[in-house]
């Protein structure tokens, strides 16, 4: 399948990221490389580092930005594993770092890849098809206990309780295999007046499995507040969102590196020595919805950008 790919929030992001023709960025999340390119095109002798854990973006990508091949490096691997590749090639401050969470467009219309609840294949879910870990062996081996964690936590679920006992009920009789089966049993596990009240009533549930699968928020509040510091006075970190978990943790992270002083106020002086990181340059969040007519994905986006101190 041909890796297409629309960059949401594109003229935002870059005019978010505020780009030095010789400044050095990060796109940890180089998904179908259209942010990427627009970065590219307004480098001269700047460089990017382009990272995914999925190997089909990084061929994708080495094919879509050839022009631009001396000014970009590819790293195979999760962005919040970058530091120890930073500290590789002797880079030890950046002008700006973009993230673009979640699943791709590609991902998920490339039905083998098992991210649809509406095109069948094997439950499948990896980012990185070198993982172990995959949705098959969560949903058919995880604990009653471990997927209602699973469904509330990732994917806040509310109809949880009902949807694992017809999972454990289906599992025990064979395992389940496909994203149809599994997204019937979800719909099953709805009373049919509410099934399609708030859209596909997989979502919640494919939402949260992913995560899990993927470990997508494991590390996001630790690799969000420590990218932010390695960035150059002056430079920015823009990161987009498509769901509430994310946006939390990334709205917190930025809230606590933008305090100034952290002392109790009856002390007279300040004890704490802590001192403002970033200034938030988006008070709210720029949203996604206006592009919604034109590409479907954006319409739960969020973006917001901060800038080092």
């Amino acid at each position: 399948m041909k890796y297409e790919h629309i960059p949401v929030l594109f003229d935002e992001v870059i005019e978010g990221l505020n780009i030095k023709p010789d400044g050095i960025y990060l796109d940890g999340t180089l998904g179908g490389g259209g942010h990427s390119k627009g970065i590219l095109q307004r480098l001269k002798n700047g460089r990017l580092i382009a990272c995914d854990k999925d190997s089909d973006a990084l061929k994708n990508a080495e094919t879509v930005l050839k022009e631009y091949s001396e000014k970009i490096t590819y790293v195979h691997d999760d962005f919040k594993n970058v530091f120890g590749y930073l500290d590789e090639y002797g880079i030890e401050k950046l002008d700006g770092v973009l993230l673009d969470l979640g699943v791709s467009s590609y991902q998920i219309d490339t039905a083998e890849r098992g991210f649809s609840y509406i095109k069948d294949a094997p439950l499948d879910m990896r980012m990185d098809a070198e993982q172990k870990l995959s949705a098959y062996d969560v949903v058919n081996g995880y604990s009653e206990k471990e997927l209602l964690r699973v469904l509330y936590e990732y994917g806040e679920e509310r109809n949880a309780p009902q949807i694992v006992r017809n999972i454990l009920r289906k599992r025990a009789v064979s395992s389940i295999a496909t994203t149809l089966e599994l997204a019937e049993i979800v719909k099953e596990s709805y009373p049919p007046k509410f099934r399609y009240q708030n859209g596909n009533p997989a979502k919640k549930t494919f939402q949260a499995i992913r995560i899990e699968v993927n470990g997508e928020l494991n590390g996001l509040k630790e690799a969000v507040n420590d990218l932010s510091l390695r960035l150059k006075e002056g430079g920015r970190i823009c990161v987009i969102t498509f769901h509430s978990l994310e946006d939390r943790i990334v709205k917190n992270v930025f809230v606590e590196l933008e305090k100034d002083c952290i002392c109790d106020k009856k002390l007279p002086v300040c004890v704490c020595n802590k001192r403002r990181d970033v200034k938030i340059i988006t008070k709210k969040p720029i949203s996604g919805e206006k592009e919604a007519d034109v590409n479907k994905r954006a319409e739960s986006a969020k973006l917001r950008i901060a800038e080092r101190v």
